[in-house]
């Protein structure tokens, strides 16, 4: 089976304290389970973090922004 690979790579992306932000890749195979980390710490879903999925298309969203997330 072929490896899952990176269409689209993360891009950095800029947000305003207290607002929210969506980082977004795209995957070459769909609904492939995504694991986000920052760093070595493996987010898990909150009323921070929020994942969607649509096929390709892997989406993590920041609530409330602060400095500390970049």
């Amino acid at each position: 089976e072929a490896p899952v690979l990176f269409k689209q790579e993360l891009q950095n992306e800029e947000a305003k304290e207290g607002k929210e932000v969506r980082l977004t890749c795209e995957l070459s195979k769909p609904d492939t389970p995504v694991k986000w980390m920052k760093g070595d710490t493996v987010l898990c879903a909150s009323e921070k973090y929020e994942f969607q999925q649509h096929g390709t298309v892997a989406e993590l969203v920041i609530h409330d922004v602060q400095s500390i997330d970049a």
